[in-house]
């Protein structure tokens, strides 16, 4: 099956167009699956029965796996199969109606208002040259625009557009949106564009048009800015701070100073509004919070 798990990987990279980071995700997910079916005495396609992708699922949770986790490779397991039928190498699909794992509701976590105001006062008062300044700026952006991790690593000085308050973001899929700027945001990058990124140029890097430059010169990886992050929130005693969760504070905040649930999807670059709606849940629980807070009898 080694053959056709590779078959069904040039498809979604050829034809789907999956990002490198998707398809990095379904490989390893896929080995997996083969070693699990391989351990089982099953090499062929032919062989491998509704009752196989079950034993997989219980397996993966007998190894300590979350449901999330499980749900997400049973899904890689349902598209190969699919693919398997579609492309007509066999005629019957095992995974066919199998039903995915069910996953318990778990709330984004988010930051309060106050602790953002925190985070970023203790930015302010650091001091550390050119990549301090890049750092600040790095944080506005990411609670100031709800973006990604890879959609910040992936700005190019082209992409800002800070006169007219916006910047263009490649999100998932390759589908780009218009990200509005302004604020604090806008301030901060503006400085560090000016200010900050012509120090962490360097003559002998590689000329690149990355907004967000390391110490070398080069464009910040993913995980240098999870780093910066993470050290951000230890700063005001919040452990295990990550990019997502300003993301995740970017809409709840919004959604409670009263924007439009479609506002924020379009922001967010959500393609389905159910995935945005997940931020009314954490809101719901913003006012019960306030309500046994502030009434003399709750």
């Amino acid at each position: 099956m080694i053959d056709l798990a590779a078959e069904y990987i040039a498809y979604l990279r050829i034809e789907r167009g999956s990002s490198p980071r998707t398809i990095e995700a379904y490989e390893a997910d896929l080995e997996t699956y083969r070693d699990f079916l391989s351990s089982q005495g099953i090499e062929k396609l032919s062989q491998v029965s509704r009752e196989s992708i079950v034993a997989y699922q219980e397996h993966l949770f007998a190894q300590g796996y979350a449901a999330s986790t499980v749900c997400r490779r049973a899904s890689v397991v349902k598209g190969f199969h699919r693919f398997c039928v579609a492309e007509d190498y066999t005629e019957s699909n095992p995974a066919a109606g199998l039903p995915l794992p069910k996953t318990p509701e778990r709330l984004p976590d988010v930051l309060s208002i106050d602790q953002v105001q925190r985070l970023f006062e203790e930015l302010e008062g650091q001091e550390g040259g050119p990549a301090a300044v890049r750092n600040r700026a790095m944080l506005e952006v990411l609670y100031g625009c709800g973006l990604r991790v890879s959609e910040l690593c992936g700005l190019d000085r082209s992409d800002v557009v800070l006169d007219q308050g916006y910047l263009l973001v490649l999100g998932k899929g390759g589908k780009q949106r218009i990200s509005p700027i302004s604020g604090e945001a806008a301030t901060a990058l503006a400085d560090y564009l000016e200010n900050a990124r012509p120090q962490l140029c360097k003559p002998y890097a590689k000329p690149t048009d990355a907004v967000f430059l390391n110490a070398r010169g080069g464009r910040l990886t993913r995980q240098s800015v999870f780093k910066v992050v993470a050290r951000a929130g230890l700063a005001i005693g919040v452990d295990n701070l990550h990019p997502h969760t300003l993301r995740h504070s970017f809409a709840t905040h919004m959604l409670q100073g009263g924007a439009d649930l479609r506002v924020i999807q379009d922001i967010l670059g959500h393609s389905d509004i159910s995935t945005t709606q997940v931020y009314t849940h954490v809101d719901r629980s913003h006012l019960r919070e306030e309500y046994l807070h502030a009434h003399p009898r709750a």
